[in-house]
């Protein structure tokens, strides 16, 4: 089965400007890296059209370690630019090396620098070249200083792209500029790209060759530039983050609902986010996150990579990865969830309590001073100040068990593996070697002996 399109990614760019060890692509961005944030809206696109689609990236400048970050996408492909000869080059690297792509019947040409580029500029692309029965499409967009970009030139034969090293002094006014994101048709391609030149000013092959008056193309301008901004240095970088956070902040409030405080302090990068939801400063929030409905999230929370349901009370500064939070729970402050933590709807994790891979059923009260790990723990389970499950033996993990309707007392511990039975009593300071029966009761302490009148000989007291 031949797809519909096909979509290059041109990412071989060395990136200099911005002084990092990795490829361009791979410079930081929200949490992940600039080529994230393009594959996201091209899938989004080719899932909600329904149309088949194979996305390939072009790479060059340490291409080992931008396959590697991608090597969890599915039926990615990688075509290899050796030489950075220009835009027309990229795309001959990936007609000669991905064999399906010349039986696609459009080709989508992204940049791999342009993170906020959406969905719905694809799709306003793709229909334009469909409806008309065009052979090319570029993106367009007005620049107040225009110094770098391609210009647009339009004239009653159609229009060409003209760059910058090539543009006369009248062209250089033209204040349309060339967002370098293109749809064509691919026989259009197949005809013309292998017959593009060198011969300009820069000596490189460009793409934008392909758009010449007189032939079936149009530039398709948006009025919103912010979709096109590339990225070439760490001050653009901090700039596309900036508008990206707004972005979302906005659709949070106008479109879901959610009350954001102190919204340019915030870190919030998913959408996933329910109605009534109170988030407040300094909290950040990463994009594989969903959070329900009437949260409140206090100041200073990290949340990664993890569900908060509804209801939930996430207090000040503690720190959410990995974890699973049910309906009315309340987390903190200064708690730490760490991976594999499922905690029940209604529970209470208090102050400087964390938990790691543990399943807590519903109404757990673990509130303050507290260690759980690889742990089950049952319903309505009240633990108290300053427990801990003994869980590593120096070589292995194992797991501790407390059933429902227990009462773990201050200061105990459990030597696991063990398994407490339900509605058993722990008295506080006991060490938990031994399995314990339902309803049973379990004290292990040292015998406290009192010496009458010595108080005086262990007192210190200051000259």
């Amino acid at each position: 089965m031949s797809a519909k399109y096909g979509v290059v990614i041109l990412a071989g760019g060395m990136g200099t400007r911005l002084k990092l060890e990795v490829p361009k692509p791979l410079a930081p961005f929200m949490g992940k890296s600039l080529i994230n944030y393009v594959l996201k809206p091209v899938n989004n696109y080719l899932k909600n059209s329904k149309e088949f689609g194979k996305i390939a990236v072009v790479t060059g400048h340490k291409r080992e370690l931008l396959e590697d970050h991608l090597k969890s996408e599915n039926d990615l492909s990688f075509a290899f630019q050796e030489k950075q000869l220009g835009t027309a080059d990229a795309l001959k690297s990936y007609f000669d090396k991905c064999d399906y792509a010349f039986d696609c019947e459009y080709t989508i040409v992204l940049c791999a620098d342009t993170p906020l580029i959406e969905e719905h500029v694809i799709e306003k692309m793709c229909n334009l070249i469909s409806e008309e029965s065009l052979d090319g499409v570029a993106a367009t967009f007005k620049e107040e200083n225009p110094f770098g970009y391609g210009r647009i030139v339009r004239s009653d034969k159609g229009f060409r792209i003209v760059e910058q090293k090539d543009a006369s002094e009248e062209i250089q006014k033209i204040d349309e500029v060339n967002s370098g994101i293109y749809v064509l048709k691919t026989s259009y391609i197949k005809e013309h790209l292998y017959s593009i030149d060198s011969e300009n000013n820069s000596g490189e092959f460009y793409l934008t060759d392909l758009f010449k008056e007189g032939k079936a193309v149009k530039p398709l301008l948006f009025d919103d530039k912010s979709f096109f901004l590339g990225v070439n240095d760490l001050s653009q970088l901090a700039k596309a983050e900036e508008l990206y956070k707004e972005r979302i902040n906005k659709r949070l409030m106008l479109e879901r609902g959610v009350i954001v405080r102190a919204a340019s302090s915030v870190n919030i990068e998913t959408t996933e986010i329910g109605n009534g939801t109170i988030i407040n400063a300094l909290v950040s929030i990463d994009s594989d996150c969903k959070i329900g409905k009437n949260v409140v999230i206090e100041q200073g929370a990290v949340i990664k990579n993890s569900i908060i349901e509804d209801g939930v009370h996430v207090k000040a500064y503690s720190y959410i990865t990995d974890a699973h939070v049910r309906n009315s729970a309340a987390v903190g402050p200064f708690a730490h969830l760490r991976p594999g933590a499922d905690i029940g709807a209604e529970s209470k994790i208090g102050n400087f309590v964390e938990i790691k891979k543990s399943k807590l059923e519903k109404g757990v009260k673990v509130s303050h001073l507290s260690y759980v790990g690889d742990a089950e723990i049952g319903e309505e389970v009240n633990i108290g100040c300053g427990f801990i499950t003994c869980n590593y033996d120096g070589a292995s993990k194992h797991k501790t068990i407390i059933g429902k309707g227990s009462f773990i007392g201050s200061d105990s511990q459990t030597v696991a593996p063990v398994t407490i039975g339900e509605n058993c009593f722990v008295a506080s300071a006991s060490t938990v070697t031994h399995n314990m029966p339902d309803g049973s009761f379990a004290i292990s302490r040292g015998k406290q002996t009192t010496k009458e009148g010595m108080a005086h000989r262990f007192i210190k007291k200051k000259d």
